[in-house]
């Protein structure tokens, strides 16, 4: 995929950590990615970035005060207005978590949960439009959202984000649906039904696949820096994938797409 400057309204444009080990995590992820962790920043509560080859690929922040971090990714999708994406995702059913609030002159951030229990962040860009390079290893490759109400979560998204979908299955066994990009981007996230498999008391929830030059490998390193493996490394049609967690618990995808 190529470099862009901005993301195209809906499109996902950031993920961040909430880990429990700030210290950990930022060893961990630069052993694995390459990464480079900034230094936290005092005027955001301690946030700080990573960044990859000099250039912003994923926040991170550790516990806020009495509020212990949960050890999970989260994504955000672009928003033209915050305000009216917050307005028209309460009246979709959505939880208001934290309404559209400046984040200095970076942008404007919301956090809801939709309505079928899945936590995503809303991002109006000002300065700052999140990632700006995709597809190329230690950077993102995919997005995906595992929900317990497939045909809820598509309106939801449609509604609130804008989003103009394909359904690539329909059946019991595989039930998906994409998101496309009329400004020619191509697609940009999936909806999957995982109401036969997710696990009791496992939320609905969004995924983050980084894109890695051989997956295989980059399993081996994240169990050599302390992870765990939720799934080896497995042949798709879309491509090689595995699901790892970071020391702290914090899991997240890999995706070798197809040569």
């Amino acid at each position: 995929m190529p470099t862009r400057d901005h993301p195209p309204a809906g499109a996902p444009c950031w993920a961040d950590l909430w880990t429990s080990d700030v210290p950990g995590t930022r060893r961990f992820y630069g052993g694995l990615f390459g990464w480079e962790a900034e230094d936290p920043n005092p005027e955001f509560g301690g946030y700080f970035t990573f960044l990859r080859g000099g250039i912003r690929v994923a926040g991170c922040m550790g516990d806020m005060g009495d509020m212990r971090a949960n050890d999970t990714w989260k994504i955000y999708l672009a928003s033209e207005d915050i305000t009216k994406t917050v307005e028209r995702a309460g009246a979709a059913g959505a939880e208001v978590v934290s309404g559209a609030m400046p984040v200095g002159d970076l942008g404007i951030q919301a956090v809801l949960v939709d309505p079928t229990g899945a936590h995503v962040g809303a991002w109006q860009p000002r300065s700052f439009p999140g990632f700006t390079v995709l597809g190329e290893h230690g950077s993102p490759s995919w997005f995906e959202l595992h929900t317990r109400d497939h045909t809820r979560a598509v309106a939801f998204y449609r509604d609130v984000f804008g989003w103009e979908t394909d359904v690539v299955g329909d059946s019991d066994d595989f039930r998906y649906t994409t998101v496309r990009n009329p400004g020619g981007e191509g697609e940009l996230a999936g909806i999957m039904d995982a109401g036969r498999f997710l696990p009791d008391g496992v939320p609905s929830h969004w995924s983050v696949y980084w894109h890695v030059d051989d997956a295989d490998a980059v399993v081996a390193k994240a169990t050599d820096l302390g992870g765990s493996v939720v799934m080896e490394a497995t042949d798709t049609p879309y491509g090689r994938l595995a699901t790892v967690t970071d020391p702290a618990g914090a899991a997240f995808k890999l995706r070798t797409p197809p040569s």
